[in-house]
């Protein structure tokens, strides 16, 4: 049985901190894999920014390179929309029975984590990985054993800082994937 990491997001696009922050987690908890799943849309998100489902699951297949202990998926793409989280994750568990799955989110999420759909249900049926974002305490009730706030390093970098730069024409390929780099660039 593998313990599995699902890291959701819309990865627009899918930058460093990203698969730093997988990185980290594969190798200094008890996850074996990390699954970055591609999310259509988040309703709690505005989708004007949104680039194409398509281009951004093909930068985050680039991105993570055949790196054996990461996996990139479209799984929500075949579910109906807006996507909630739990729905998902019931339906990845019943996809995928053998493997047992964590949630993994940021500080920032978790202060909007009361606002998603069935989150005392979702508490109860999955257990969810917290990483820390700079501005973003982290508070958790003693009430809530499933939650677990991992010590992994911050990385303060946002996909909505890359698509500003590239908007204002700044050059910032270092931050990331080389592969990812080139494929905006010849969009």
């Amino acid at each position: 049985m593998m313990k599995i990491g699902l890291y959701p997001g819309s990865f627009n696009p899918m930058h460093i901190g990203h698969l730093a922050l997988a990185n980290w987690i594969v190798e200094f908890t008890e996850i074996d894999e990390v699954w970055f799943l591609v999310t259509p849309q988040n309703p709690l998100k505005d989708e004007a920014d949104l680039l194409d489902n398509d281009f951004r699951l093909r930068m985050a297949r680039v991105a993570v390179d055949n790196y054996p202990r990461f996996k990139v998926s479209d799984f929500e793409f075949g579910l109906p929309r807006p996507s909630y989280t739990l729905y998902t994750l019931d339906k990845i568990q019943e996809a995928y029975p053998d493997h047992v799955f964590h949630l993994i989110i940021g500080a920032d999420n978790w202060q909007s984590f009361d606002r998603w759909k069935d989150p005392a249900l979702l508490l109860e049926r999955y257990s969810v990985m917290i990483y820390p974002r700079l501005g973003y305490p982290i508070e958790i009730g003693s009430d809530r054993p499933n939650v677990k706030v991992v010590d992994a390093p911050i990385f303060d970098i946002s996909s909505t800082f890359i698509r500003q730069s590239l908007a204002a024409g700044k050059d910032v390929r270092f931050f990331l994937p080389e592969k990812v780099w080139h494929l905006i660039k010849e969009s």
